[in-house]
């Protein structure tokens, strides 16, 4: 009876073991292909200049099914994706410590007060408007994320 009792346990330690196991799997995502220099339509041509008037140096990619516009407005430089139909999904822009709200500059020097703002990157997307900011300081690289004018520090790095 002790010997059943024991290779039952035995199986059951072996068998639990390996439900809680983490698989060791590698996930493949489908391939993301950028085409230079894409036609687009009236429609997204529309959409685009309703939501960039004043745009310069415009570059069109299709980025599989959407089309990824490239440009500069007001000293920054943009990447928004657009649906085939007009409809905006996302744009980035990139620039420095004067593109950044003054509120939200303000709230990071408070915080940061020995640090030098050398990025500002702004993310639009589903309503939502987010700045990523790099600072550095003698000894740290320091990024903050400010959302809805709450800061929040992404990553430290000491250093060399």
């Amino acid at each position: 009876m002790k010997k059943q009792i024991i290779a039952i346990m035995a199986l059951l330690l072996f068998c639990g073991g390996r439900l809680f196991a983490q698989k060791d799997s590698v996930v493949t995502l489908p391939e993301i292909t950028i085409t230079g220099s894409a036609k687009i339509s009236n429609e997204l041509g529309k959409a685009f200049r309703k939501s960039f008037p004043g745009a310069q140096d415009l570059r069109w990619y299709k980025l599989d099914q959407d089309y990824l516009a490239k440009f500069i407005k007001e000293d920054m430089a943009h990447n928004a994706l657009f649906k085939k139909n007009g409809f905006l999904k996302y744009d980035i822009s990139y620039g420095h410590e004067n593109n950044l709200p003054e509120q939200t500059h303000e709230m990071i020097q408070q915080a940061y007060k020995d640090y030098n703002i050398t990025t500002a990157i702004n993310v639009k997307s589903a309503g939502r408007d987010i700045w990523v900011v790099h600072l550095e300081g003698l000894k740290n690289l320091v990024t903050v994320r400010v959302e809805d004018q709450d800061l929040e520090e992404v990553e430290r790095f000491e250093k060399s």
